[in-house]
């Protein structure tokens, strides 16, 4: 990662709304549901399976709580009435944990439940360290009651072992990623090698536990260690499955379809595409500096377009 990346990341929130809108299409299925249904429909058609998460979180809002609920339900419903291979990724925030933990712990029964009559599976996506106990601790009540519901193991928290313990002891499917916020030192692995070799030492345990794993992660130093750990420990392929965010590594991707692996592709959709979009970029360095180049060209190109009139 070059300093321009790095200082460019930086300066994520001046890059121009539109800009962002063009790069991030990429990583978006779209604003509407039926954009996300066309993207899942291609991913199936090339051996993909999907998670569609409705962007969204951190509401304080009872009525946007609810209405967020009814948006998941359409979606489950729409996935079924077209056949798709899909699950579903829900942020608690989204239900209003924020708001009130009881609320949020209804919305969250009654999706899980509608969600299970038809098959589906919900997993519950993983915040930041206020949400981390509150988060793990909802799975596990609703778990339960319902196995159609996982939860997500960020190998960066220091905690991370501890959680992963409490959920092979339950029996919960866990996808595990290396974690995504900015996170004190004092409950967050900062080095970059570390992180790494945390998530190795929480995917073992995770697979000798007997869960179902999803395996988050594009680096494919992480994978090549995945595909270790399945041949050393002799895990069916009906054990475990990768998964990758929608428009990164795709050639990644087609590699581990065409081995013979599942692979499950998060596809977002919504109108808070643009918070989605400036965290994402935020995260990844190469791609804001991508996106800050693009700028500088279209300034330039403009800029000699005046000059030669």
């Amino acid at each position: 990662m070059g300093l321009f990346d790095r200082v460019m990341a930086g300066a994520v929130p001046v890059i121009p709304r539109p800009i962002v809108r063009r790069v991030s299409s990429r990583y978006i299925a779209g604003t509407r549901l039926e954009d996300a249904v066309g993207v899942i429909r291609a991913l199936n058609s090339e051996g993909c399976v999907a998670t569609v998460d409705v962007l969204g979180e951190s509401t304080t809002d009872k009525a946007q709580a609810s209405a967020t609920l009814a948006e998941y339900k359409r979606v489950v419903d729409t996935l079924e009435r077209n056949g798709l291979e899909s699950g579903i990724s829900v942020k608690l925030t989204a239900l209003g944990l924020a708001l009130d933990e009881e609320l949020c712990r209804a919305n969250l029964e009654e999706l899980v439940e509608y969600a299970g009559e038809r098959g589906r599976f919900v997993r519950v996506d993983m915040e930041d360290s206020p949400y981390t106990e509150k988060t793990i601790r909802m799975v596990l009540d609703t778990h339960a009651r319902h196995e159609n519901v996982g939860a997500v193991i960020q190998a960066y928290m220091r905690r991370s072992i501890d959680d992963v313990q409490r959920l092979v002891e339950a029996g919960v499917s866990v996808r595990l990623c290396k974690g995504i916020y900015d996170e004190p030192r004092e409950i967050a692995y900062k080095d970059y090698d570390t992180v790494r070799q945390n998530y190795v030492f929480l995917l073992e345990e995770l697979l000798r536990g007997g869960c179902y794993v999803g395996v988050a992660t594009h680096d494919e130093y992480l994978v090549w260690h995945a595909l270790r750990l399945v041949h050393q420990l002799g895990v069916s392929k009906d054990r475990y499955e990768f998964q990758m965010l929608l428009g990164v590594d795709e050639e990644l991707r087609r590699i581990l379809v065409r081995d013979g692996h599942k692979v499950r592709v998060y596809v977002p959709y919504g109108e808070q595409w643009y918070e989605y979009s400036t965290r994402r970029l935020k995260e990844n360095p190469k791609i804001a500096g991508y996106v800050t180049l693009d700028v500088l060209q279209s300034v330039g190109g403009a800029l000699k377009r005046a000059a030669g009139h």
